[in-house]
């Protein structure tokens, strides 16, 4: 794995739920690499042997991290990076990695594998053709709301990531920004208790108002132009 020539950044893709997702070539990567940067030490130990070239890499301490990568790749180092579960890169400081080295001329790979945003799409039965992630929105109701409608016309499948205990009030906000447009909410993707409900966002909304919400949730919500019987 080691470039005599040149170090290099390898983002590595990990599971997001069922650990047999897990690829031979990534395992072999993160066991070969110098140094692996994780978003969770933690989880990411389970895959990693030798616990000593393991760092914390997250979005409270990239800053400081990206000249001490910079330094291992200067030394002709392989760095490995991981995110919390599945691509490094989406929803995570992975980016600001990966254009470090770009800007400092090493080679970045990718070894893909699990990624939440193109399973839960894949598994929403909503049109693929299109589609934009949203990530996060924001907690306070007055930018989350001036977000949605920010993308309100767009005619592709909208992705979001969000946490059990935001479910409800953001599905409220979008039907109000939305309407009653035909979405997928995909739960604990991979795991014992993954979960498609699809349906209007109004059936949805009455689905969940009525049971304790746990788990990893991404919502997929048609484009501008869905008819709203999409499902039926």
């Amino acid at each position: 794995m080691r470039n005599s020539d040149s170090g290099k950044l390898i983002l590595v893709a990990t599971p997001i739920g069922n650990l047999g997702d897990m690829s031979h070539r990534a395992e072999t990567t993160l066991g070969e690499a110098d140094i692996v940067m994780a978003e969770d030490t933690r989880r990411t130990a389970k895959f990693v042997k030798d616990k000593k070239k393991l760092y914390s890499y997250h979005e409270h301490n990239s800053t400081g991290r990206l000249p001490q990568i910079k330094e291992f790749l200067e030394e002709r180092l392989t760095v490995a990076m991981v995110s919390d579960a599945g691509m490094p890169g989406i929803s995570d400081p992975a980016f600001r990695a990966v254009r470090i080295a770009i800007q400092n001329g090493f080679e970045v790979l990718v070894i893909p594998g699990a990624c939440a945003v193109v399973t839960a799409l894949a598994g929403s039965g909503l049109p693929v053709d299109r589609f934009c992630f949203e990530g996060f929105l924001p907690r306070k109701s007055g930018a989350r709301q001036k977000k949605m409608e920010s993308i309100s016309e767009y005619p592709g499948t909208v992705i979001y990531f969000i946490g059990p205990h935001h479910l409800v009030k953001y599905i409220e906000d979008m039907i109000a920004v939305f309407g009653d447009r035909p979405a997928c909410v995909a739960r604990e993707l991979t795991k014992i208790h993954e979960e498609y409900t699809r349906g209007r966002l109004s059936e949805i909304l009455e689905d969940y108002q009525s049971r304790k919400i746990k788990g990893e949730i991404t919502l997929c919500v048609a484009g501008s132009g869905v008819e709203s019987n999409y499902f039926d």
